[in-house]
């Protein structure tokens, strides 16, 4: 009698630098700043299949985006090696990083939050005027946190307007008896959305009020005990932390180099820079500006 082979079958690999093109279903106006897209149509099916699963079951799941300029008439997917060749650098399209807000897959739908201010920028404008059936071109998704499903866990989750889709993720991810807090940094009262969250986690809602962008974040977490003093002092400690550069690296040096929290336990990095278009902030990356935590 032989034995049977019970080594599991080769997993085929995960194509990389696919574009997938997605029809607007329907936008939702959440706040004056925050636009809802759906998306959805013939490419949601491959996005789906094509991807890693513990990627799209992240709270920060993430894609991004390619944006042509209109006047080009270019028509998703882009054929950017073509493009390269045929296109100057100014005329390229060019790509913005989002967080996937939720993705139903009942409905072949997936949602994204566009922050909006006026004319700034490239896509905030054409989320905002985003019309049913209008294609835009992303890649697959990318993201690695999850909050924990240990209810002891204490949990700090910190933010501006950039972070809202990722922290709302989290906070409806999380147990029920779920403890900790989330502070959320946004231009004023009519910036705030309704979020799900548990009842053992406070939600704080910052309102700049013409301050600098990330100054009352960084005051309102400097207040803070340290997350583990405030009960069982043995209990772990879990924060995302994302949104503007320069705040983040302020609050790095609080929660890792003043409270000593381990940087495994941190979800800590910049979504976005004052003053820097993403091309900037990407390149940025690479270099000692671009980077949160000392190495």
């Amino acid at each position: 009698m032989t034995s049977q082979d019970t080594t599991a079958p080769a997993q085929p690999p995960r194509r990389r630098g696919i574009q997938y093109a997605l029809t607007v279903i329907r936008t939702e106006q959440l706040t004056p700043h925050l636009v809802r897209v759906h998306l959805g149509g013939d490419g949601f099916d491959a996005y789906i299949a094509d991807a890693d699963p513990e990627r799209l079951a992240a709270t920060d799941t993430y894609s991004k985006l390619l944006f042509a300029k209109p006047e080009l008439g270019l028509t998703p997917p882009y054929d950017l090696e073509t493009l390269r060749e045929t296109l100057p650098l100014e005329d390229l399209p060019v790509r913005r990083t989002y967080t996937i807000r939720s993705i139903n897959e009942a409905e072949k739908t997936l949602a994204i939050d566009f922050v909006v201010h006026g004319s700034d920028g490239i896509a905030g404008p054409w989320a905002a005027a985003a019309q049913p059936g209008d294609v835009v071109s992303l890649s697959g998704p990318g993201g690695k946190f999850a909050p924990s499903q240990d209810p002891s866990v204490q949990r700090l989750l910190l933010g501006d307007d950039s972070a809202i889709p990722a922290i709302a993720a989290a906070l409806e991810a999380m147990p029920a008896d779920a403890v900790g807090r989330a502070i959320i940094e946004v231009g004023d009262a009519n910036d705030e959305i309704p979020l799900t969250h548990p009842a053992g986690v406070d939600v704080t809602w910052l309102h700049r009020a013409g301050a600098v962008h990330g100054i009352p974040l960084v005051e309102a977490a400097q207040a803070l005990p340290r997350p583990e003093a405030t009960d069982d002092p043995d209990a772990e400690i879990e924060v995302f932390s994302h949104g503007e550069r320069s705040a983040m690296k302020q609050l790095r040096r609080l929660l890792h180099n003043e409270w000593g929290i381990d940087r495994r336990a941190l979800s800590l990095s910049a979504y976005w820079a004052l003053g820097r278009a993403e091309d900037g902030f990407q390149a940025e990356k690479r270099e000692p500006v671009g980077k949160i935590f000392d190495e």
